[in-house]
Order: structure tokens, then C-alpha cells, then sequence
């Protein structure tokens, strides 16, 4: 028993163990801290591999494989092999797409996110209907680089209001449906890049062989996609955005990491790509009926059925 005036033994412990414990906890803060740093600077290759990987595959690949893939193996009664790459798709790219916002140094507001890849989702399914309905009428003779009512196929159509039908369709697939789709898919990748800068002293400088060809791999992706999927004004704005958050972020002294400097670069690529594609087909009279106007972007599978297609 203590006597009077002397600490008791809990008092004694706590004069004794206080710096210990106060050391644990700067310990752990400062390990919490060192990992919050390293994830922030580490350039998140296994997301960016697997997206360029799966938008290769099953979104580039997609129509190749339902064409060139003999019917007896997908009759036209039946989804595609095509129609199975683009469900894939669906799947892997909005699981991509939360990962990496989950990865962000930066929080972000939960229901964007996830109200932007429900909008993904439901714009990416119902392109998936009307793709696979215009490959099958590929099958048939239809010619990608004429309008829906021009079609040869469609001229012979009973009732003439069937016509309408299939141009319903076609505003599900290639209008509604790629809104849907790609606008929320360029916000996501641009939210990401706004968290994508931080203070010099924190910032991975250096880059290698492996992070330029995966530039050059999804640049070239990201062209197709602009051009095909008729969005290129949807690039050009995210681009020119992603421009006016760089300079404001450099004017404080914030500087990109080496997620959001693949991003800028990549962007960079397709807008050049895009530019080449277009001044190279600019006196292209066929083409030219089909996409009038000032930004004119030919499909590549528009070119490819009109120019280098064996007739059926």
C-alpha cells in the first residue's frame, strides 16, 4: 500500500510509459503518412494496362470479331462473339473506372462517381443492343459510310415506315447511347486528373520505356475511339480542360504526377492522330455527304467498308 503523498503504482506507469506511447502513435502516424505518399507518387500501371488491354480487346476487337467470324458459329439469331467482347467491357471498364478513383490522392464525391458509372453503364448496354443489331445487317450488305434511309437494304424495306424503325436505332446506338457512354467516361478520367498534382517535393519526375509505349498504345486506342464513336468534340473540350487545370495548378506551384502526365500525354496523341486522320481524308467526297461540317472526322470502319471491304 502507497503511503501518503507518494504516486500510486497507475501513476507511477504513466510517468514512467508516456513517451513510449506517444512514440507508437507518431510511429504509426508517420508509417500512415509515408504510404499515403508513395501511393500518391506510384504510377498505378496495373489499372492502365488493364484498361488499354481491355479497350483493345474487347472494345477495338469487338466488331472484328463479330464480322470476320463465320456465322455458322453465331447464327443471326443469336448474340455474337462481338456482342460477349462488348458485355465483357461493360463490366471490366466501370470496375477500372472506380478503382482508379478510389487510388486518387485526392477525395472525390462519391455520388459523381457512382451516378457516372451508372450513367456508363446504362449508355454502354444500350449501345450494345444497336451494335449488334448493325453487325448483323453488315452480314446482310449494309454499308457503314451511307446513312440509314440511303442503305440498299433499307430501300426494299415493307412497310417504308419500317425504316424509321431502324433509324430509332441507330440514334440509340450511335447518338444517345455514346453520350451515355463517353460523357461520363471522360468526366471520371478528368476528375482523376485534377487530384493528379501535389507540391514538387512529392512529385515522381522520371519515366520510362514501359510508361511511353503505354502512351503510345492508348493514344492510338483513344483516336479510334474519338473517331469511330463520332466524340471527337467531347475529346477536344476534356483536352482543352485538362490544359486550364494544369496551368492554374502550376501558377500555385502544384505539379502533375506521373498518372495525370500519362493522361495529358495521351490526350496530346489522340488530338494529333485525330488531326492527321481528318486532313488526310479532307477531299473525300463520299465521306464528306456523310459527316458534314467544320470538324469533320470520318469513321475508320466507314473507310474501311467503303474503300477496302470485298463486296458481298
Amino acid at each position: 500500500m502507497a503511503k501518503k503523498g507518494e504516486p500510486s503504482l497507475r501513476q507511477r506507469q504513466q510517468q514512467q510509459y508516456p513517451t513510449q506511447e506517444k512514440t507508437v502513435q507518431l510511429a504509426g502516424t508517420n508509417r500512415k503518412s509515408k504510404n499515403v505518399t508513395t501511393t500518391e507518387q506510384s504510377f498505378h500501371f496495373d489499372l492502365w494496362f488493364i484498361l488499354a488491354l481491355n479497350n483493345w480487346i474487347f472494345d477495338f476487337g469487338r466488331p472484328i470479331a463479330a464480322m470476320w467470324i463465320p456465322l455458322t458459329w453465331s447464327p443471326l439469331d443469336k448474340p455474337s462473339v462481338g456482342d460477349y467482347f462488348h458485355m465483357a467491357y461493360n463490366v471490366i471498364t466501370p470496375f477500372c473506372l472506380l478503382k482508379l478513383m478510389e487510388r486518387s490522392s485526392h477525395r472525390l464525391s462519391t455520388n459523381i462517381t457512382y451516378l457516372s458509372v451508372i450513367v456508363f453503364v446504362m449508355g454502354a448496354s444500350m449501345h450494345l443492343v444497336g451494335d449488334s443489331v448493325n453487325h448483323r445487317l453488315i452480314h446482310l450488305g449494309y454499308k457503314n459510310h451511307l446513312s440509314v434511309a440511303e442503305n440498299p437494304i433499307m430501300k426494299d424495306l415493307r412497310p417504308k415506315e419500317l425504316v424509321k424503325s431502324f433509324e430509332l436505332l441507330y440514334r440509340y446506338d450511335e447518338e444517345i447511347g455514346h453520350l451515355m457512354w463517353y460523357i461520363p467516361f471522360f468526366l471520371c478520367l478528368f476528375l482523376y486528373y485534377v487530384g493528379c498534382f501535389s507540391p514538387k517535393s512529392r512529385t515522381v519526375v522520371g519515366t520510362g520505356p514501359v510508361w511511353l509505349i503505354l502512351v503510345l498504345i492508348s493514344g492510338i486506342y483513344y483516336w479510334y475511339l474519338a473517331t469511330e464513336g463520332q466524340i471527337f468534340p467531347l475529346v477536344l473540350l476534356t483536352y482543352i480542360a485538362m490544359l486550364a487545370v494544369h496551368v492554374f495548378k502550376s501558377y500555385r506551384e502544384l505539379y502533375c504526377d506521373m498518372n495525370g502526365r500519362f493522361l495529358l500525354w495521351t490526350f496530346t496523341l489522340t488530338i494529333v492522330l485525330t488531326a492527321v486522320w481528318s486532313i488526310w481524308l479532307w477531299d473525300d467526297q463520299i465521306l464528306r455527304k456523310k459527316y458534314p461540317g467544320l470538324l469533320y472526322v470520318p469513321e475508320p470502319w466507314a473507310y474501311y467498308t467503303l474503300y477496302l471491304a470485298s463486296p458481298h
